[in-house]
């Protein structure tokens, strides 16, 4: 029914035989969490979801939270009894088979790729609304903003991607450093947020609290979704963990709390200080977040221009007499941001480097570097990509369609905790996902909900990219695969041994 499945047991010899090298601990951990998943959701999502739900995005949150706390749960599993990069695409490979693992990393390329060049365009917005508050200037749109988003070329967005790729061909545990002091930066400027802004709410901008009823708030969670997207990018630095099997729940479940409550502590700010309903058209209905339509209405009238910005946070600041705090906001945002693409590319990079050890993307992508010792090949070939994704299409576009990627493979995460336990009860497991019968169909269930109501154009581009999928894996990759071979990766220095069988199923 499944295929050629990877065992744990050879999964786990594999990574031995050609590993990374174990730098993190828990705390380490934990700061990568949160650099992943504080950022563009909440500092520039925040506008799209009051566009679709108003204050009832204070809803979106707390769905998007919990169908992630229960996906944390089955990963927090699967990652402590498979302490090895890879992610959701190794856990599916072990318990669901080949194709479908290797169509769940093929959707991972949506979550890390896609998402980094989303933050990337989310961190340009900040810098350059900043700079043009700072010096009373008008940065042409021409050269900040992609073709589908009413200019040429985003130029910050491709040189803060590139830059994110310099830092991570030259080091995990020097991009770990970099990143737990972004972190300080981020979580201190949220903190400073908050201490402003939810002191002057006011209760009376939290009605309508559902302006487009729940339709809305189903639509704001599935986009905001992308605020917690990364807490996932902790379990692919598992190789890289030292004693992963304790620190790699903490990482995941200590990250993701700790972001559930700087997010409704922040949409509460922005709503109750100024206010957030969207914008209608003449018939009633939201507008479109990033529409021609929704720029124009929002010209027009300025007292709702939160829901448009594209740095509501350091606007919102702005608006109830902080401008300099609002910039040091803008500037925080600036310097905070890149933490989350450097975890994104991160991700992204491991996925392929573990897709590369097992034979399905050709074995240079899986070359480490004598010095640096990362795998410098596919992160840079990832920084292009990135680079990119950033320069010619909008946040909200972006963000999106890594929300399809990532929740097809959260979901196959939680099936295959569920199935693992059924299948090998006996195998170790330092942490046990608690109420496996509910949290896992729970997760699934979830993630299926939030999946359709992604919009429209999302689900049609997520089709076309898992059709995509499924041509490279018959025409290259099902011929190469080491499992399919019945062999184990070799070394590059042992390429003279003879291939070692894989191990029988348990």
């Amino acid at each position: 029914m499944f295929g050629r499945v990877k065992p744990l047991d050879a999964i786990l010899a594999t990574a031995e035989k050609k590993s990374l090298h174990r730098s993190l601990g828990a705390f380490q951990l934990t700061m990568l969490g949160i650099g992943a998943v504080i950022g563009t959701g909440i500092f520039v999502l925040t506008a799209e979801a009051a566009q679709k739900a108003g204050p009832g995005m204070m809803l979106s949150f707390v769905i998007a939270g919990v169908v992630c706390a229960v996906a944390a749960l089955c990963y927090a599993e699967m990652a402590s009894m498979v302490p090895v990069s890879g992610s959701a695409y190794t856990y599916s490979y072990a318990v669901m088979g080949e194709l479908i693992a290797w169509m769940v990393g093929w959707a991972l390329i949506l979550e890390y790729a896609v998402a980094a060049g989303a933050v990337s365009v989310g961190w340009s917005g900040y810098v350059v609304g900043l700079i043009e508050n700072l010096f009373a200037i008008d940065i042409p749109n021409t050269l900040v903003r992609g073709p589908f988003d009413g200019g040429l070329i985003n130029l910050p967005a491709m040189l803060i991607a590139s830059l994110v790729t310099w830092l991570l061909v030259i080091g995990t545990k020097e991009s770990a450093t970099v990143n737990a002091a972004l972190v300080v930066i981020k979580v201190s400027a949220l903190t400073l947020f908050c201490v402003l802004a939810l002191p002057v709410m006011k209760m009376e901008n939290f009605t309508p609290f559902t302006p487009l009823g729940f339709g809305g708030v189903g639509a704001a969670a599935a986009s905001i979704f992308f605020a917690y997207v990364g807490f996932d990018a902790v379990s692919t630095a598992a190789e890289e963990t030292k004693n992963p099997q304790r620190n790699m729940p903490i990482g995941l479940i200590g990250s993701l709390a700790i972001c559930t409550v700087f997010y409704l502590l922040v949409a509460a700010g922005v709503i109750g200080s100024v206010g957030a309903q969207p914008v209608l058209d003449a018939m009633g209905n939201g507008l479109e977040p990033g529409s021609r339509e929704l720029a124009a209405s929002c010209a027009a009238i300025g007292d709702q221009a939160v829901v448009c910005s594209k740095e509501a946070l350091a606007w919102t600041l702005r608006e109830i007499g902080w401008p300099q705090v609002g910039n040091l906001i803008g500037f925080a945002a600036g310097m905070a941001l890149p933490s989350v693409i450097l975890m994104m590319m991160f991700g992204q990079t491991r996925i392929f480097f573990v897709m590369s050890r097992d034979g399905l993307l050709p074995a240079v992508f899986s070359k480490i570097h004598p010095q640096y010792n990362t795998p410098h090949v596919i992160t840079i070939l990832t920084g292009i990509g990135v680079a990119l994704f950033a320069a010619f299409f909008p946040v909200g576009l972006l963000a999106n369609i890594s929300n399809s990627g990532t929740l097809f493979a959260f979901a196959a995460v939680s099936f295959a905790v569920l199935r693992i336990r059924v299948k090998d009860p006996a195998r170790h497991r330092p942490f046990r996902t608690p109420a496996i019968w509910i949290t896992s169909p729970l997760a699934s269930l979830g993630c299926l909900y939030l999946f359709w109501n992604l919009d429209t154009k999302s689900l049609q581009l997520f089709a076309i990219w898992a059709v995509i999928g499924l041509v490279v894996y018959f025409a290259y990759s099902r011929s190469r695969s080491h499992v399919g071979r019945g062999i184990v990766e070799v070394h590059e220095d042992d390429a003279d041994a003879p291939p070692q069988p894989v191990p029988p199923l348990p």
